[in-house]
């Protein structure tokens, strides 16, 4: 990416945050904050006599090599701290986590996610670094503007320093699209909407092939004997649908809370997001999308990489797991479709490395964590182009990694460039929300409740959690 669109990338990032935030908070996106909460800044630990081991979590299997480098370039740095990495899948990731938490024990370090903080952050189970943050003078304003800001909760505690950030764009099959006479440019081309599904649904049709060869745009079409479904589905929903559905909401101009971050009700009743997963679950009874049950017992990815669906929204950070030896086809990618609202729309995410208040080595798990934000760890990470990190000299690094590979990751970047995201929703309820939420998008696309009915029901549920 050039340097241009990193500009542009910092000053669209900017106006969302700002858009969004809670209380109006207008701190200088691209200065540290003038005051971090807090106490005197930390006092600097006497040097330990002998090593201490930190123990690091993170659950992405294709970045822990990277952070395997980083490890090694930090004790060489530091050689009396040695960091073990521990990697778990997504789900068992946030089982091991909170386990530990409630054991008193668990990682020093892990990586943490906005969806996940808040209400650790309520449980009073994270440290808060705003003295260390001081005392060591970090530079907030390092990263690409707002995403610092995105750690900090409602009383100006900060409990997590940026590592990366996302987007989602589709993946599809090339040979799959390539028989069906379509390209990449159709799809940066389509447009959707929730009523007919616009030409985005058209090409849907045609790429769907049943067990006879008839393409889902033909009258012969059997959508009980399906062979590839032209659309994917990463995950079965849940209440944020991420990878799924909420790039098609947000294209709507639905938004999840009132305000975002820390918002007080919930829009689960808003008509347009009712529409969007009606459109979701019609496309599946008619044969043209994976069925839920597929992704559920399968897993989406899987599903595309085993050849049953030719083209699937997903996130940046996969980016590498489909170009892999994993993938038994070339992909290409392509933006998501622009919809009603005239634009695109991708939910834009950024993790952090937070510490836990279990750990006894406080000091040492601080001086990892300002490793891992810092341009020097940053800069593999972005050499290894396995995600966009926060710094925006290093997510250049990934840019330039994917270019020199022949890969064009601009799908991905089109949002950012032309200030199409919005903020994951972030919340100290998330977990009671998905409880709430999951279960009815299952239903729904089951074909067992009415998409505005059923939704209707659940965000009175969500905002009686949310207080109001």
């Amino acid at each position: 990416m050039r340097k241009t669109l990193w500009r542009l990338v910092a000053v669209s990032f900017a106006v969302t945050l700002i858009a969004a935030a809670c209380g109006g908070d207008d701190d200088g996106a691209a200065e540290a904050p003038a005051e971090e909460p807090g106490t005197a800044a930390a006092e600097p630990a006497e040097a330990p006599t002998e090593t201490v081991t930190i123990e690091y979590w993170l659950w992405d299997g294709n970045q822990q090599p990277y952070y395997e480098q980083c490890a090694a370039d930090f004790e060489a740095a530091n050689p009396t701290i040695d960091v073990e990495i521990v990697q778990f899948g997504w789900g068992d990731y946030w089982t091991n986590v909170t386990a530990g938490f409630a054991s008193a024990s668990g990682p020093d370090v892990f990586t943490d996610h906005l969806a996940r903080y808040p209400e650790f952050v309520a449980s009073g189970v994270l440290v808060p670094l705003n003295d260390f943050v001081a005392r060591d003078g970090v530079d907030t304003g390092a990263y690409f503007p707002g995403l610092a800001e995105l750690w900090v909760d409602d009383n100006g505690n900060r409990y997590g320093l940026p590592k990366d950030f996302d987007t989602i764009a589709l993946v599809m099959n090339s040979d799959v699209i390539a028989e069906a006479g379509v390209t990449a440019e159709d799809f940066a081309a389509a447009q959707w909407n929730p009523d007919d599904g616009g030409t985005f649904q058209q090409l849907i049709m045609q790429l769907s092939i049943d067990a006879n060869g008839n393409r889902g745009d033909s009258g012969d079409f059997d959508s009980g004997n399906v062979e590839i479904y032209g659309l994917g589905l990463e995950g079965n929903f849940g209440a944020f649908g991420q990878t799924t559905f909420s790039a098609f909401a947000g294209s709507t101009g639905f938004s999840f809370l009132d305000v975002n971050p820390f918002g007080d009700s919930a829009n689960y009743d808003d008509p347009r997001l009712a529409a969007t997963i009606d459109w979701f679950a019609r496309m599946i009874d008619e044969g043209y999308a994976v069925p839920i049950e597929d992704v559920e017992s399968l897993g989406g990815t899987t599903v595309f990489q085993n050849g049953s669906a030719a083209v699937m929204a997903d996130g940046s950070w996969k980016i590498g797991t489909y170009l892999g030896a994993d993938t038994p086809f070339p992909v290409e990618f392509a933006p998501v479709p622009v919809g009603p609202s005239g634009s695109r729309a991708s939910m834009f995410n950024g993790l952090a490395d937070s510490i836990n208040q279990n750990s006894e080595h406080q000091e040492e798990a601080w001086q990892w964590v300002k490793y891992m934000a810092s341009a020097a760890c940053q800069d593999i990470i972005g050499e290894s182009a396995v995600v966009f990190p926060a710094i925006p000299s290093s997510a250049d690094l990934a840019v330039a990694s994917h270019e020199v590979n022949g890969v064009d990751v601009s799908a991905f970047t089109v949002h950012v460039d032309e200030g199409t995201t919005f903020l994951f929703p972030i919340t100290d309820s998330a977990s009671q929300i998905e409880a709430l939420v999951g279960p009815a998008m299952q239903e729904i696309l089951r074909g067992q409740a009415d998409a505005a009915d059923r939704l209707a029901q659940v965000a009175d549920e969500v905002d009686a959690i949310l207080g109001s």
